[in-house]
């Protein structure tokens, strides 16, 4: 055990102390949040950077000569008749046909010396729609301005009913959104730290440092030593983004509420008089956020652990980063499904067969247990759920030892699974 904490302690203090750590981890939060600001930017107008089209439109029916309304960066000019040469400003021309009508709509042709896009289409096609909408409208004598004031907007507070019968604000976007988030952390911190295992392992075997290393300490000690130490890296740099974006927000908190107290006081009071607490605060807050932070730490820890056994045998086995292909591909499919499901299969049915089954899974359960977590899964699914994760994370490791105990120190050859297999078996 000491053996294995000195190779620990070594791996942690030789990546800390690189200037690349200290950088990525000064830089990273503020990496990622220009990252997700871009694209909810992007999200929030999709449009940035698009021009106004202008579309020529030969109306042969004469139903709808000035009556179509401009989609969004679309601009519609009539003509009596498609020219012979379009003029530079235009870029394409919407043919109406003379025998449509709007009881039997006949093709309208869309000609463009560019191609044309979907959305372009469907903006122009439901513009058309909806003005035809309008004529058979008022040919029965109802206007639209009617239609749309007999609109409603009918507005639901969720409630949940705990355990002991008390009800707690809950919504599905909230509980959603912050599995997600620790999800996508698990992913991340797998796959990058991981990789760093397998890296790791390789540098040693090809430098032939290992050789060296095996004559005073076990090939188990050496695996275990490598994983634990960067897997307290990985924890450390998570910790240290945590605690800096905490001191960011609550720096550009006080720089926003300064100079402006005294008018911000008056609209939070305000607020609060009409509306109340935000119903999204309100379900963050009734959530046992301590209670989740315990359980991602352990899948955060356990699922890192059990790929990085994994990581570390197809590093031992393999003599160069291109012949790990054939080995990544069946250990990276289960943590990328699980990753692709949570956004799908989860959003719709948290706790039904296959998510229960995954969440279970040892291979997918740190990413799908993470997403179902608030939606409050049975308990006893998630204690099977951390006891077969240790248990396979024990059996895996023992495997990857047995592996790594060969694969260490053979070079020169590009093994096959048949061969792992053999290495696992082998006295």
């Amino acid at each position: 055990m000491h053996k294995i904490w000195l190779i620990t302690k070594r791996e942690f203090l030789s990546r800390v102390k690189k200037k690349s750590f200290i950088v990525m981890t000064l830089l990273g939060p503020i990496l990622i949040g220009l990252f997700y600001a871009i694209i909810i930017g992007l999200a929030i107008n999709q449009k940035t950077g698009e021009k106004v089209k202008k579309i020529a439109v030969v109306d042969k029916s004469g139903l709808f000569n000035g009556k179509l309304n401009n989609p969004s960066k679309v601009e519609y000019e009539f003509y009596l008749e498609e020219a012979s040469k379009s003029p530079d400003e235009i870029f394409a021309w919407l043919i109406i046909p003379e025998d449509f009508t709007l009881d039997n709509p006949k093709q309208i042709v869309f000609k463009s010396t560019e191609s044309i896009t979907l959305d372009l289409q469907g903006r122009v096609a439901n513009s058309i729609e909806a003005s035809g909408k309008n004529m058979l409208l008022m040919q029965k004598g109802i206007r639209q301005s009617f239609l749309d004031s007999l609109s409603m907007k009918v507005n639901i507070k969720t409630l949940e009913i705990d355990a002991s019968g008390a009800l707690k604000s809950s919504r599905a976007e909230v509980n959603f959104g912050l599995g997600v988030i620790f999800a996508f952390i698990i992913y991340f911190f797998i796959f990058l730290y991981g990789v760093q295992v397998m890296r790791g392992v390789m540098e040693e075997k090809t430098n032939r440092i290992v050789e060296i290393i095996v004559s005073s300490v076990k090939p188990f000690q050496l695996m275990m030593g490598k994983i634990l130490g960067i897997a307290m890296v990985g924890l450390t740099q998570f910790l240290i983004w945590v605690v800096f974006t905490i001191g960011i927000t609550s720096i550009v908190s006080v720089f926003m509420v300064g100079g402006s107290t005294g008018e911000l006081q008056e609209i939070a009071n305000q607020s609060q008089q009409n509306a109340g607490v935000s119903p999204i605060m309100e379900a963050i807050l009734s959530l046992n956020l301590g209670f989740y932070l315990v359980i991602f730490v352990f899948y955060f820890l356990f699922g890192y652990l059990l790929y990085s056994s994994m990581f570390a045998a197809i590093g031992s086995a393999v003599d160069s980063e291109s012949d790990t292909q054939q080995f990544m591909l069946p250990v990276t499919i289960p943590l990328i499904l699980s990753f692709a499901t949570s956004f799908s299969i989860l959003g719709s049915d948290p706790n039904g067969g296959l998510a229960s089954f995954m969440s279970i899974f040892p291979l997918t359960s740190p990413i799908i247990m993470m997403v179902r977590l608030p939606f409050n899964p049975p308990v006893w699914e998630l204690i099977a759920s951390m006891v077969v994760l240790i248990a396979t994370f024990l059996v895996f490791t023992w495997l990857a030892g047995r592996i790594y105990r060969v694969g260490i120190l053979m070079t020169g050859k590009k093994p096959t699974y048949r061969e792992l297999f053999k290495w696992m078996l082998m006295k």
